[in-house]
């Protein structure tokens, strides 16, 4: 009993590392911090949150801000820990990964809390 559950369990393991997410309405995907997911191509992990300058819901500012994230980007070639901005693509291989849309909006009643911050992005071109 035990020698047949051992290998059930450890695929589940190894299977929680990256999940399968169905693509939102625009094609992208969306990840947690710490959530591997693929997108389109190469699998991207979202990291740490870097910087969050988005202009709060409730307020009116002249630039609307950005998002830097730390992610861990993997291709068929290898791993590797990179930066991205939702005001700039990140060249991945032959294409470019995009941080089209992070949640939820930032509000003047406080910070975001890491676990509740959700990510979206998009990848471009080939591998």
């Amino acid at each position: 009993m035990i020698k047949q559950t051992l290998p059930l369990a450890l695929t589940a393991v190894l299977l929680a590392g990256c999940v399968t997410v169905p693509a939102n309405e625009d094609g992208s995907v969306t990840a947690r911090l710490g959530q591997t997911v693929n997108v389109g191509g190469p699998r991207v992990t979202p990291l740490q949150v870097l910087e969050d300058s988005r202009c709060p819901m409730e307020a009116r500012c002249i630039w609307a801000g950005r998002v830097r994230l730390s992610v861990r980007v993997t291709t068929g070639v290898g791993s590797d820990v990179r930066e991205i901005a939702s005001d700039k693509p990140l060249q991945v291989a032959d294409g470019q990964l995009e941080l089209v849309n992070v949640m939820p909006p930032r509000s003047v009643r406080g910070p975001i809390k890491p676990g509740d911050y959700r990510f979206s992005f998009r990848f471009g071109g080939g591998l």
